[in-house]
């Protein structure tokens, strides 16, 4: 059993014992600490709270809006909603915070609460830093019965949240139902199921397969949407009745794309295709964490615009793009942000806006696939024992390469031409991930194990001089 505390907010197993697991005194004592950040940043008392449908997801909103009363403040509960629709909510709505009670693809078993700011967007590093300290003290003043907070149900956000979408210039419905487009989708029996296929009738499209679309929690497979995950939609699509596969992950912020003959569109090519899109209508920057395909600086650099990348994570894109001025960002794992919109991952906008792109391409979606630089990244670690001085080996490493282009922003990242190589160390553990990227997968694999063959010796090195 599992309880992780982070700056991403708390994320654990179910069931078991109380700071072991993700326990009901535990989502209490978390919902409290962020009450009294609320409560100390801002006059405002309004809090929305939403929740993917995991099986647990009931037990931990019902705790969490309780608390969140308990300590004064006002609830507008969107019951089953998307991590994106609850971002939306909270500025349309002039919340002061909002709650999402999703561990996003983590299996089943899990929940998470993923905790906003009054802009809809996550709580800053030093911010949940705060929150995580007021939960480890424990000291809250829970208010008398006269001063319990209101809850309020609305389950109208989805529909809100599609309308917002539709309205968007750059979403093209006339194009999109002009195509008549043929899709099967894929939404692991989360809220997908009822938001993606409401955002596909609203965008025109009338055949509609759907798979796994009952909002009960009960995933049919791994629920991160990767290749390996997704064989079955990947087979429908082979029979070749379908124009385009589309998978979300259970809270919809990440968005994967099957091709009409089965085969994957590549989720770091979901960003790609958007941001194609977009800069032909829009001219701008764009920004993706350091570890994402090179293939959207090549796209974006093409429009004659300029690309930036930030550290990893949704915070440090969201900071990056912001700073650029950016029109599109986002991140490799399929997540697309559209600050037109909001400033956060939202897979129902990335389904409209590639709609958008594929009803104006003249060809399929595989030819669409195909017109876009060819990239593989190869994802490995490298385990060190804790003695171990990662940073040492990293300083290293830059001192090796010094002659090569270097990002120290998050880790080391080196460039060689058309390929990089990207080293960050684990925050928890004695861990380097290595991501290289290539146009072949083998040289790719190969980078990286050159890099892993360079760590070697950098530590034997270091080991026969103590």
């Amino acid at each position: 059993m599992t309880l992780i505390k982070s700056i991403s907010g708390i994320r654990g197993t179910i069931g078991g014992k109380a700071g072991d697991t993700l326990s009901p005194i535990d989502v209490v004592k978390f919902a409290s600490a962020y009450a009294k950040w609320v409560l100390e940043s801002s006059d405002n008392k309004k809090v929305v709270v939403g929740r993917d449908a995991r099986v647990s997801g009931s037990m931990v909103a019902n705790l969490v809006n309780s608390t969140l009363i308990g300590m004064g403040l006002d609830v507008l509960d969107l019951g089953l909603s998307t991590t994106p629709t609850v971002e939306v909510a909270v500025t349309e709505e002039k919340a002061a915070g909002g709650i999402i009670i999703t561990a996003s693809h983590n299996p089943g078993n899990w929940n998470a609460l993923k905790l906003l700011n009054e802009k809809g967007e996550f709580v800053s590093a030093d911010n949940s830093l705060k929150i995580l300290k007021y939960a480890e003290e424990e000291d809250f003043d829970y208010v008398e019965a006269k001063n319990i907070g209101l809850i309020t149900r609305d389950d109208t956000y989805i529909d809100k949240h599609i309308d917002m979408i539709t309205a968007l210039p750059l979403v093209d419905v006339e194009a999109i139902r002009a195509k008549n487009f043929k899709v099967v989708i894929d939404c692991v029996n989360s809220t997908g199921g009822i938001a993606v296929p409401k955002l596909l009738r609203a965008l025109g499209v009338e055949v509609i397969e759907e798979l796994f679309c009952v909002p009960d929690g009960k995933f049919p497979h791994n629920p991160e949407p990767l290749t390996e995950n997704l064989t079955e939609i990947c087979g429908k699509l082979e029979a070749g009745n379908f124009d385009l596969g589309i998978v979300v992950d259970p809270d919809v912020d990440r968005l994967a794309l099957i091709c009409e003959d089965g085969t994957p569109f590549g989720e770091e090519y979901t960003l790609v295709a958007v941001a194609d899109y977009v800069l032909g209508k829009t001219p701008g920057n764009t920004v993706s964490n350091m570890s994402s395909t090179r293939a959207l600086r090549d796209v974006t650099e093409k429009a004659g615009q300029t690309y930036t990348a930030s550290a990893v994570g949704e915070v440090n894109v969201v900071s990056m793009m912001k700073e650029t001025n950016a029109i599109i960002g986002g991140e490799g794992n399929g997540g697309v942000i559209l600050p037109e919109l909001h400033y956060g991952r939202d897979a129902l906008v990335g389904i409209a806006l590639f709609l958008s792109k594929l009803a104006s391409f003249n060809g399929t979606t595989k030819m669409l696939r195909m017109s876009y630089p060819e990239y593989h990244i190869s994802k490995n670690k490298i385990e060190l024992t804790p003695e171990i001085d990662v940073d040492k080996i990293l300083e290293e490493i830059q001192k090796k390469y010094a002659n090569q282009p270097i990002n120290t922003l998050d880790g080391v990242k080196i460039e060689f031409d058309n390929t990089w190589v990207h080293l960050r160390k684990s925050n928890t553990e004695p861990i380097i991930r290595i991501y290289s990227e290539a146009e072949t997968p083998s040289v790719a694999d190969h980078l990286a194990q050159k890099i892993i063959s360079d760590i070697k010796e950098i530590i034997t090195f270091r080991a026969s001089e103590d």
